[in-house]
């Protein structure tokens, strides 16, 4: 059986189409059939990391058409259509046939065209461990959270979640109109443009005792901007590099820096079948409408020159959503 999958050759380097083999199977694995992919920041970061050859690509929807000796038992069967984001140890889902553990696995949900679905995982579970995992909120939270890099596929569910699921109130930060228009549709409180000379100010007089929680995918530079909002014993949750970020300037104010990857639970095998009761629970929530997709560009078909230049899109760093590719030539 041909198994078409799109290889990185490099950072510069232009994508290549090849065959592969189908992959095997561990104990645990699904082997599905991918119909779509979404594009996220870390595919870029591991177009730098990763040895040439690699199969990138971390986020998925396909059909299950095989299962693994001990896959039965999560559930899924063949035929079933799954979502999932994978593990960044593991070759990716740009390619027509794909191996992962079925306990980070979630079925499809069913409201949902297979583009729409392909957008969500992996968004979807960084936000839901974000505010879950390491804030701790829960359905009775309240306080003021502060969302950096809100209009990104990660601050899109985010911002959902924080106000479907808890009582806080949520401060977008955004600098373009469709973006600010993008944060209020999914219930953003307020929407402040960090360009704006007085945005800090702005920001403290929402919450003028300081904010409680700080949500951030843009990290660097905004150092003074957390320390100056954050009240004493804040919490701030980072996804991506801190890069020169002092890390003691915060404990005058006993502040609590978590770290969020959604990767460290399957590549360490730490509680790996929670990811798949997450997207269970975001699909739910999809299919009753509690939660919007954040779908805003879809492309056709998966092929080595749309994944290179969905590669240039998120790398500037200014897309609204997400961006899904879809279906095989």
């Amino acid at each position: 059986m041909i198994n078409p999958a799109i290889i990185s050759q490099g950072p510069g380097e232009p994508f290549q189409e090849v065959d592969l083999e189908v992959p095997e199977l561990g104990s645990h694995d699904l082997l599905v059939e991918v119909q779509a992919v979404s594009m996220n920041p870390i595919d870029t970061k591991r177009r730098r990391l990763a040895a040439p050859g690699s199969v990138l690509g971390w986020d998925a929807v396909g059909v299950v058409r095989a299962l693994g000796s001990e896959a039965a038992a999560e559930g899924f069967a063949p035929g079933q259509e799954v979502f999932y984001a994978g593990q960044v140890d593991r070759p990716g889902s740009n390619q027509r046939f794909h191996a992962v553990d079925a306990r980070i696995v979630g079925p499809k949900p069913q409201s949902l065209s297979v583009e729409e679905a392909a957008a969500m995982p992996l968004t979807s579970l960084t936000a839901w461990e974000s505010l879950f995992s390491k804030l701790k909120l829960q359905a009775d939270s309240t306080g003021t959270l502060v969302v950096v890099g809100a209009a990104g596929g990660v601050g899109s569910v985010l911002v959902q979640l924080a106000k479907r699921l808890t009582q806080v109130t949520v401060v977008a930060l955004a600098s373009r109109k469709e973006s600010a228009a993008w944060l209020r549709e999914l219930g953003a409180d307020h929407v402040v443009n960090y360009k704006d000379e007085d945005y800090v100010q702005q920001v403290k007089n929402l919450a003028p005792e300081g904010v409680d929680y700080i949500f951030s995918s843009r990290t660097p530079g905004r150092q003074e901007f957390f320390l100056e909002v954050l009240r004493p014993f804040g919490e701030i949750v980072c996804i991506d590099e801190a890069d020169g970020i002092d890390l003691n300037a915060f404990k005058a104010k006993a502040i609590t820096w978590h770290w969020e990857s959604m990767f460290s639970r399957p590549v360490g095998g730490w509680d790996v079948a929670y990811q798949g009761e997450v997207l269970r629970k975001v699909a739910a929530m999809l299919d009753s409408g509690e939660l919007r997709h954040t779908l805003t560009k879809v492309v056709q078909p998966i092929n080595a020159a749309n994944i290179g230049a969905a590669h240039e899109e998120i790398a500037k760093g200014h897309t609204v959503g997400k961006i899904v590719i879809s279906g095989w030539e």
